[in-house]
């Protein structure tokens, strides 16, 4: 592989499936148990708040659970090969992950975009504000920065809004001259026509995953293998 200098990375559910968190979107469309459309839409939170804050709430306590003190959900092998590429070389790398935990963090990647939001933040609907959130959010919490009730949601993006950062992706996107996909479905858009964007950059494009995404005819190349045991590898290959 030529020595690439501009190197953008975009992360799936695949990634941290290994690390044990669940996969939001089963193969029969439901979010454990859930119709997307109750639990993950605008719509659904003025419908049932309560059912959506209980919802997010069970997926950021699964991240927070700790055994003997230590937590349960680590960051794994993937995670922290990114991590070294980012930190111990001159590559330029732009992490974009698709994921709402924070393992990219826990295992030493910075400035990592959460173009989905993240579950360990909150904001308040009415003035944006983003706050940390490690407890369990309730309909009739206060919010510190409009002293109201039933503004402060997750920081998630839901399905009919925009996600985060995409200016700042696209800029990278069309400058860079690398882009790998790793544990991602190619289902979901804007995040699977990243790699038309990339090619059209005339950027070199990587599939890492454990089987064809949606989009894999328009990679360059790929590895169907597990995350943990790809990513490591090819990391030490650009060494």
């Amino acid at each position: 592989m030529k020595e690439h200098k501009n190197i953008v990375i975009l992360t799936g559910a695949g990634i941290s499936a290994e690390s044990g968190i669940k996969t939001f979107r089963a193969a029969d469309g439901l979010w454990e148990d859930h119709r997307i459309e109750n639990v993950a839409t605008p719509e659904a939170f003025e419908l049932d708040p309560q059912l959506v804050q209980r919802f997010y709430n069970l997926r950021r306590a699964q991240l927070l659970e700790e055994k003997d003190g230590t937590r349960i959900v680590q960051p794994n092998a993937a995670h922290r090969a990114l991590a070294k590429l980012q930190n111990e070389t001159s590559h330029k790398l732009t992490l974009v992950t698709q994921n709402i935990d924070n393992l990219h963090e826990q295992a030493g990647s910075q400035n990592v975009l959460h173009m989905h939001g993240e579950i360990l933040k909150m904001h308040c609907k009415k003035t944006q504000r983003i706050f940390p959130c490690e407890q369990a959010l309730a309909v009739d919490d206060l919010c510190e920065c409009c002293d109201e009730t039933g503004n402060l949601r997750p920081h998630i993006v839901w399905f009919g809004e925009m996600p985060l950062y995409m200016d700042t992706i696209m800029q990278s996107l069309s400058n860079c001259d690398l882009f790998v996909a790793i544990g991602t479905s190619g289902n979901v858009y804007p995040a699977a026509g990243f790699v038309e964007m990339a090619n059209q950059a005339g950027a070199d494009t990587l599939e890492i995953n454990l089987e064809e995404s949606n989009v894999a005819s328009a990679f360059d190349k790929a590895i169907y293998a597990r995350a943990t045991d790809a990513v490591p590898q090819w990391v030490d290959s650009l060494f």
